[in-house]
Formats: structure tokens, sequence, C-alpha cells
């Protein structure tokens, strides 16, 4: 295995955060075009941006893994209070966990996953909470073998395919 590092997210990091967050748009839009949104060629600069405006965040964490310089996969997640529309209490919530397809498989996925979970529970929180595409079984047998279980499930009707 590769010498990874994981750590904070930092505003220099962002373009290939950026890249990953448009690779995850485009595997999400691979499963389902009805469902998620299309990438486009401003993806990777929007999606670092935005991710770049989370960074000082106090709720938020942005963990990257490392190696040698080069980023090669991210986490980001948040705390959240009480949601009437989940019907849940306080959590924290894994919003995102990418891993570059060509380093994929080396373990890299759940070093980000623990060290994000263990980034949590110093926070205090009491439950983490994530949604994962229905086709994507390698994310849900990673977050099964972490110790998630599936608690809800999302369901989609289409109302007009030329609205996309």
């Amino acid at each position: 295995m590769p010498n990874v590092k994981i750590r904070p997210a930092m505003h220099a990091d962002m373009n290939a955060v950026g890249r990953l967050g448009a690779m995850l748009i485009e595997e999400h839009y691979e499963f389902d075009r009805d469902r998620f949104i299309a990438a486009s060629p401003e993806s990777p600069q929007r999606y670092g941006a935005f991710l770049g405006t989370q960074l000082e965040r106090e709720n938020i964490i942005v963990l990257v893994a490392d190696i040698d310089g080069k980023v090669v996969g991210y986490t980001y997640a948040g705390v959240e209070g009480f949601d009437y529309m989940a019907l849940r209490g306080p959590a924290g919530a894994l919003y995102d966990i990418v891993v570059d397809p060509a380093f994929r498989g080396q373990g890299i996925g759940r070093m980000l996953l623990d060290a994000t979970i263990a980034a949590l529970k110093k926070r205090g929180e009491p439950r983490i909470v994530l949604s994962t595409a229905e086709k994507n079984e390698t994310a849900q047998r990673l977050f099964a073998r972490a110790g998630f279980r599936r608690t809800m499930i999302e369901m989609t009707l289409t109302l007009d395919s030329d609205a996309k």
C-alpha cells in the first residue's frame, strides 16, 4: 500500500478535490440519469470552489487522502442538529466520499471513512448518517463493513423526462 496521509483539506487542494467531485457527479449520473445531475466542463472548478467555501465552517469536516503531495481522495461531512424532515436528532452527516479510480481497492476509502468517523465522534456526535446511490454497491459494502446499517430508502418519480 502506498504511503497515504489523511489530513484536513486546504484551499490548495481544491483543484484536485474539484476534479474528484466532478467524477462523483459523473458516476452518479451514470447510475441514474433521471435522478442525478450531469457533470459539465465547469463541474471540477465549481465543485472545488464550493468545497473551498466550506473549509472554514465550524460544523464542516473536509479530509483528503494525500500520497506524496497528490490528493487521491476526500470526504466531506457536516454536523447537523435536529432535522424534523428526516425525523432524526443531531447527527454527523457524510455527504461525499470519493477515491480516484486509479487508487481504489487499496484501503484508502476505508482510511478516509475511519478518519471521518473519528472526527465526528470527537465532536460528540451520537450517530452518523449518509446516503448512497442504490447502484453503488461498492460503497454500500464499505459502509456496511464499517458498521452502517440501512435505515431509509429514497424513491424518485420522474414527472417530466423533458425537464432535465
